[in-house]
């Protein structure tokens, strides 16, 4: 059994055991509800724990990759910075899309407090409140105090520094330290693998404790959050024909029709890396982009570049605002905007569950918002799952498409396509 499925199991048993306390007597769901909330806080804690050491590696790592990438030539500088414009988009229009799109949902004033009380969330404030002290607050001046306060826009920024200063040393010294980046990573990966063996029970035991104490309200709102996420996964998938129109040169029919193949691979494979054969025929042979642009982008694009990083980072973080009553200042926004394009391409190559929690936290906490919801909204991402690697799978072929406009007007397409091209098994689910 997959660990998906054995997630939505837990999901699926908290919430019916849950919901059948709460319809049979409130004061005996309560109870319950109170032994099992320490669990899921436990397994929470765990998760929590390795999120600094890995993100602060993971960006490092990101950072010299993207830079050995761009020493290439002048095609890679140019991906490099298109990935890099179309990720700020992206992360700009979910900002302001998502709280806008949940504003027009009913609002349950009792389900809220409800909410609260059955996920006990610590306090949340991590970031600064004026905009000033955001300003001062982003270099940290002690990273290790940073790092103890979970403050992660400033530790996330001395991961910059850190990184780009590793190309400046000695290569073979550069090496080394490289070599135990991407251990300590390593390391941090396994943990969060054993946290997540432990996944279904923590699940059950945050929406058991949720249901028995919000009721069938819950199921509600969880709901909305997957129509949320599904609604700005396809909005920005449909903006990137728009972005192929006007920089990259297509016509909307026939980028649509060469890059249809691709999407059907992604849906059904939800994996980018399963997709890229497909991706590489598309751009080559239906859309006839020159070779030396299409075999470098789009494996780049591949490694680098997932445009629905950020959307999902930022989704999330204004579902938990929405859920939780909270306005989120124009700092906060700011700085997730920020954080969430330079995480989401630190990340990418996380499998999807790991991904979830370990580049999610440093959003939500740097809005000043509370973590506790991630648990139970991990449970139900694996939903809008598709629609995410479809629409990265189309940024990436949106992107080659831009590049090759810079480098020259692309070759005819030949009459005749090239036989399908196999595909990988491999899955990476999930948008970062």
């Amino acid at each position: 059994m997959s660990m998906t499925t054995r997630v939505l199991l837990g999901l699926a048993l908290g919430a019916v055991i849950g919901l059948a306390l709460a319809f049979h007597d409130l004061d005996t769901a309560a109870t319950v509800a109170g032994i099992v909330q320490p669990i899921g806080r436990l397994w929470l804690n765990a998760l929590q724990m390795t999120v600094v050491p890995l993100v602060a590696a993971l960006i490092v790592l990101g950072v010299n990759t993207a830079s050995d990438a761009a020493s290439s030539g002048r095609t890679a500088r140019r991906a490099i910075v298109v990935f890099l414009i179309l990720l700020t988009l992206a992360a700009v229009y979910t900002v302001l899309a998502a709280p806008a799109l949940l504003s027009l949902l009913p609002r349950d004033a009792s389900m809220v407090d409800s909410f609260r009380a059955a996920l006990s969330p610590v306090e949340a404030g991590t970031a600064p409140g004026g905009f000033g002290e955001a300003i001062a607050a982003i270099i940290p001046a002690n990273v290790v105090a940073a790092a103890a306060a979970s403050a992660m826009l400033p530790l996330v920024v001395f991961a910059l520094f850190f990184g780009f200063a590793l190309n400046r040393i000695d290569p073979a010294h550069k090496a080394r330290l490289l070599e135990l980046v991407q251990a300590v990573a390593d390391v941090m990966i396994v943990i969060v693998r054993w946290v997540l063996w432990a996944a279904p029970l923590g699940v059950f035991a945050l929406v058991l404790a949720v249901c028995a104490q919000v009721g069938v309200k819950v199921l509600g709102a969880l709901g909305w959050y997957i129509a949320l996420q599904c609604t700005l996964y396809i909005s920005v998938t449909l903006m990137l024909y728009l972005v192929a129109r006007v920089f990259g040169g297509e016509p909307f029919r026939r980028f649509a029709l060469a890059i249809l193949p691709a999407q059907t691979i992604a849906a059904s494979t939800q994996s980018s890396l399963a997709s890229l054969p497909a991706m590489l025929e598309s751009a080559r042979v239906r859309l006839g982009y020159p070779l030396q642009v299409s075999s470098l982008v789009l494996p780049m694009a591949v490694s680098l570049f997932r445009i629905t990083s950020p959307v999902q980072y930022l989704g999330v973080a204004a579902f938990v605002a929405w859920i939780y009553g909270i306005d989120v200042t124009a700092a906060h926004m700011a700085a997730g905007v920020g954080l969430a394009v330079i995480v989401s391409m630190g990340s990418v190559g996380l499998p999807g569950q790991v991904s979830f929690m370990a580049t999610n936290m440093p959003i939500v906490q740097t809005m000043g918002l509370p973590i506790e919801p991630l648990g139970v909204l991990l449970a139900v991402d694996t939903i809008p799952d598709v629609f995410s690697t479809v629409g990265n799978v189309s940024a990436d072929l949106t992107a080659t498409s831009v590049v090759a406009r810079g480098a020259g007007d692309p070759a005819e397409a030949p009459e005749q396509a090239l036989p399908e091209t196999g595909t990988p098994g491999a899955r990476d689910a999930g948008p970062a």
